[in-house]
């Protein structure tokens, strides 16, 4: 008899699903966008400029020094004049050099007045930064050559920054502010959000960093999404971990697929360990730019709500740890990049070190005396910019 009652039950119950699905239909699918997002919300939020600036007000280090070296800096001057160009031309190596110099680095001074506006409430610093902003988006159409999306990915990372603080917490207003979010949707957002899959690994990086941001200004829960999408694809193609077998995986949507495709596009690696990433044996420099872009993505998804820090922690540990042990001078082992680095990490460690050790106390000794080594942060004038002066031990 129990038995006959336990089969009933187990058939109403498979009715009663059935009936779910006909009249409910399939669950929608799980998007990574927030409901309503959080302002400002790119690279940083309110509660860490907060911080920040709480520690620069009682002349704490290293934000002290931070703070004052970009202050220093040409990026805060109040007689920078914008040069925009309707069309931005940009060729391997930014060669013709037409504008390309000049956005990144007038999207950094804006940035740079978003942020000394915040620290010391000087409304000189806020319309700045405003009259760099309403200049380019009162004039740019285009990028073109080789490296538009490069370009774009590296400008359109940094503009979005400068614009969520301005309009979320300057009161003096930003009439030009609908504009702006205007030339970010036409002029940025496509030519960024279709990834570069069979590009080095920096370019679809930085761009996905990009159509990150400017998603979260405009408020476009599409295509962040289809940037989430993206970027958990592309980080398990850039940072090698054992656990993926005996070659990396290849990135995403490209032709890419056999042994000997996938070893010339890791630089001729053939040997792989935690942490080794696609352009390492092409140069620090280049693979330190991929590693920001992975670090300051899922910083923005953090503040947005929707954490993808416990997605790529692993593979970000390791490649902070990989590439920070060889800037610290431990030999390179004959099977690395035949047996030969070419070193330059630069400023890109404080976001992703401060995610992993402060916030989930993972040890990253390595990492934690390369950062420490190189403060103040200062910026290296594409897209990384001022990160000890905001994400220096801060635990928000």
């Amino acid at each position: 008899m129990a038995r006959t009652r336990t089969a009933l039950c187990t058939v109403l119950a498979l009715l009663a699903g059935l009936l779910s699905l006909q009249f409910t239909g399939p669950a929608p699918r799980a998007t990574a966008a927030p409901a309503a997002f959080a302002h400002p919300g790119v690279l940083v939020s309110r509660a860490q400029l907060d911080y920040a600036r709480a520690k620069v007000d009682a002349g704490q280090q290293p934000w002290k020094a931070a703070y004052d070296n970009m202050l220093a800096s040409s990026y805060a001057s109040l007689s920078r004049t914008a040069k925009p160009r309707a069309i931005v031309e940009c060729g391997s190596s930014s060669n013709p050099n037409n504008g390309c110099t000049d956005e990144r680095q007038d999207a950094i001074a804006a940035y740079t007045d978003a942020l000394a506006w915040y620290f010391t409430r000087d409304s000189r610093y806020a319309k700045k930064s405003i009259e760099i902003m309403d200049a380019w988006s009162a004039t740019i159409t285009d990028h073109t050559n080789s490296n538009a999306p490069l370009q774009t990915g590296w400008a359109g990372s940094t503009w979005p920054r400068a614009a969520e603080i301005i309009k979320y917490t300057y009161d003096g207003g930003w009439p030009g502010a609908g504009r702006f979010a205007t030339m970010l949707r036409e002029v940025y957002l496509p030519e960024v959000i279709n990834g570069a899959a069979t590009k080095n690994g920096n370019w679809e990086l930085v761009m996905t960093e990009a159509a990150i941001g400017i998603s979260v200004f405009i408020e476009d829960r599409a295509a962040y999404d289809k940037a989430v999408d993206t970027y958990l694809a592309r980080v398990p193609a850039y940072i090698y971990l054992t656990s993926d077998g005996d070659l990396p995986k290849p990135p995403a949507n490209s032709n890419i697929d056999t042994s000997a495709e996938i070893i010339k596009y890791w630089q001729g690696q053939s040997t792989f360990a935690d942490g080794l990433a696609q352009e390492t044996c092409r140069d620090f420099g280049h693979t330190g730019w991929g590693i920001a872009s992975v670090a300051d993505i899922a910083e923005t998804s953090r503040i947005q709500g929707q954490d993808l820090y416990p997605k790529i922690q692993d593979r970000l540990r390791h490649a902070l740890g990989f590439h920070t042990s060889y800037e610290n001078g431990t030999a390179v082992p004959s099977w690395l990049c035949g047996g030969s680095v070419k070193t330059g990490l630069a400023k890109v460690t404080e976001v992703g070190y401060n995610a992993l050790h402060n916030r989930l106390g993972i040890s990253m000794s390595n990492t934690q005396k390369y950062t420490e080594a190189h403060r103040p942060s200062g910026t290296d004038n594409y897209f990384n910019a001022w990160t000890t002066l905001t994400h220096a031990d801060n635990p928000n």
